[in-house]
């Protein structure tokens, strides 16, 4: 039997499954999950997609102050689908997925037909930078219950970022696949909207304000301006730590207080993904880039980018 904590009933679901072939339990594990997602989809007004450590968790503590101080709710949360909608009808049921368990259930997994007639932001980023976020997400926050369910990769003290960044299920080859499907899927969608993170970060008020009109949302510059000074890193990384007000709630906390890289609020850094590899090991991981494909999406892999891109963004 594994040696985990159970603290929740989907811990105890996930340990059940455990005694399945690994195979079968993966199977309905993903089935499961996707059925639940799916539901939210099908009753979503708006969807914000992104492959996980993309930044979506900021742009969500934004939004869900954009709408809490003009619908003045009566607390400060983050926003999770339908629970402001309950609040006040006026607010949008906005779901947010990474799109890695839809598929299991419908079986489209070719093509993004399940997100027809919704109006879709595509949140993107380096996927040299979120595979460093991924990793540290994986190392220090990702429940034990679930990693030993479903990582193809040993956790262990000896695995490091590199290893974790060239596995063909965890690491850059998973994030290429996951923009592929998604470039070739917005041929489908008649309204989308795709935010790159590194715009995000340079320009922040005024891409908020071009999502929040993406949700049909009457904005004031005041109303973006607040949103953004409350999601401050500084603001965030200090709200983490002393898990005050509805963070611990949204697994929004440090898993250690003593360790940054344990924070969900880490980094932000653009470009960082240089302090973590050697020269061959980014040439490596660059050969694992589709250029065609980053360039859809406005990056490059370029020895220039790859030495400059860490200093384009000041105080990023």
């Amino acid at each position: 039997m594994p040696d985990f904590p159970i603290k929740n009933s989907s811990d105890l679901v996930q340990l059940f499954l455990f005694f399945l072939p690994r195979e079968k339990r993966i199977a309905i594990y993903r089935w499961k999950r996707g059925r639940k997602q799916f539901k939210k989809l099908s009753r979503a007004d708006y969807v914000i997609v992104s492959c996980p450590k993309a930044g979506r968790t900021w742009l969500r503590v934004m939004i869900s102050r954009f709408y809490s101080e003009k619908f003045q709710l009566p607390d400060v949360e983050l926003l999770g689908f339908d629970n402001f909608h309950k609040l006040n009808p006026a607010i949008p049921r906005i779901f947010s997925t990474h799109d890695n368990y839809i598929q299991d259930f419908t079986g489209h997994r070719d093509d993004k037909r399940d997100f027809i007639n919704k109006k879709v932001l595509l949140l993107v980023r380096d996927p040299r930078d979120v595979v460093v976020s991924q990793f540290f997400q994986w190392k220090h926050r990702m429940r034990p219950v679930k990693k030993a369910l479903l990582s193809s990769l040993e956790d262990s003290p000896d695995v490091g970022v590199f290893e974790f960044a060239t596995h063909p299920d965890h690491g850059i080859p998973r994030n290429m696949r996951f923009l592929a499907g998604w470039r070739d899927g917005l041929r489908q969608l008649d309204d989308h909207l795709i935010v790159r993170y590194e715009d995000l970060r340079a320009n922040t008020a005024t891409e908020l304000e071009r999502v929040l009109q993406f949700f049909d949302a009457e904005c004031s510059r005041e109303q973006v301006e607040d949103a953004v000074s409350f999601a401050a890193f500084e603001r965030m990384r200090a709200r983490e730590q002393q898990r005050s007000g509805g963070t611990e709630r949204h697994s929004l906390a440090a898993t250690d207080r003593g360790n940054p890289d344990s924070y969900k609020t880490r980094r932000a850094k653009i470009g960082g993904f240089v302090d973590y590899f050697d020269e061959q090991q980014i040439e490596t991981i660059n050969g694992l880039l589709d250029p065609d494909l980053l360039q859809f999406f406005g990056y490059a892999t370029e020895e220039q980018d790859t030495r400059g891109v860490a200093s384009r963004v000041a105080g990023s």
